[in-house]
């Protein structure tokens, strides 16, 4: 599978990090990122993502080195003391195709890449390799080795050390209610239900080993777009600065065929933007059933 753009293909994530020159080599000269635009977020996409105070933020703008049109954004923003990876609704992590998982702990030694989950093969899952890291901001991120497809879903292999995001994870109270809004709003479609001992669930709240937790795919026919995840009783909110982006994975794009046909309430109506990743194509974002800052571009 390739990374052709289609109605749901994950065109970046946006992370806020308190240094953005170690969020720049972190991505740069440990994951390979090529970084191809540094500025700051500006007036327009600020009020778009409802977070008016990182207007004069600095961003820096990076794309897989594969040349996928998927981009990382790094937005420098405080640090939030009351924020605690894993333990809270909206974007849990980014999931990337990468090669040869098995090297990553060696070439994340030293770099503010912490792993919290190294290589492991999952037992009946034969279909991936993954890896978990907490990178310069906090935010989560697999790093998944294809090895095969799923019966029901076409997962994309790597074609650079690092590759595009293929997966988004969300963090919800209401697993359900979060799948039905993507299906009904957005015109996706329900994968597969697993119910399994998710360590990174059961590890970040103290949880008893063989507690098991339930997660959906959320998918367009083959494409796989987002896992959602039934986050136990004790998990909250994200705390998060005023006017601000949420700490961590705060933001996930993703294409869309028709935003007008498309029935949420925009935070500012869509505007076009000519730099990556809307490359002049229009886009708006929206607030999802766990909270999360979604923006939809238009591919149409």
């Amino acid at each position: 599978m390739t990374h052709a753009i289609q109605h749901g293909s994950i065109l970046g994530g946006v992370s806020a990090v308190p240094d953005i020159e170690a969020g720049i080599r972190s991505y740069h000269d440990v994951l390979g990122l090529k970084l191809i635009q540094d500025g700051s977020v500006g007036f327009e996409l600020a009020a778009a993502w409802g977070c008016p105070n990182i207007a004069d933020a600095r961003m820096a703008t990076l794309q897989m080195a594969s040349g996928a049109d998927c981009h990382i954004r790094l937005v420098e923003q405080p640090d939030h003391p009351d924020f605690k990876p894993t333990t809270t609704y909206g974007w849990a992590a980014y999931e990337f195709t990468v090669q040869d998982v098995f090297g990553w702990p060696d070439r994340l030694q030293g770099s503010q890449f912490d792993i919290v989950g190294p290589p492991k093969e999952l037992e009946g899952l034969p279909y991936f390799v993954p890896m978990q890291a907490l990178g310069p901001g906090r935010e989560m991120v697999y790093l998944n080795e294809v090895r095969e497809d799923t019966p029901s879903t076409d997962l994309p292999k790597a074609h650079a050390l690092t590759d595009h995001i293929f997966i988004v994870i969300l963090a919800t109270a209401d697993r359900a209610a979060s799948v039905d809004w993507y299906k009904e709003k957005l015109n996706f479609t329900e994968g597969d239900t697993y119910t399994l001992e998710y360590s990174m669930i059961n590890d970040a709240f103290g949880l008893p080993s063989g507690t098991t937790s339930d997660l959906t795919m959320v998918q367009n026919d083959r494409l796989p777009i987002a896992e959602v995840d039934d986050y136990p009783a004790e998990a909250s909110s994200r705390p998060r600065h005023e006017g601000m982006l949420p700490p961590g994975n705060g933001l996930v794009s993703l294409a869309v065929e028709n935003l007008d046909a498309i029935s949420v309430n925009w935070i500012k109506p869509p505007v076009k933007i000519a730099v990556a990743p809307y490359l002049g194509r229009r886009s708006a974002t929206t607030i999802g059933p766990a909270g999360e800052l979604l923006e939809l571009i238009e591919i149409a």
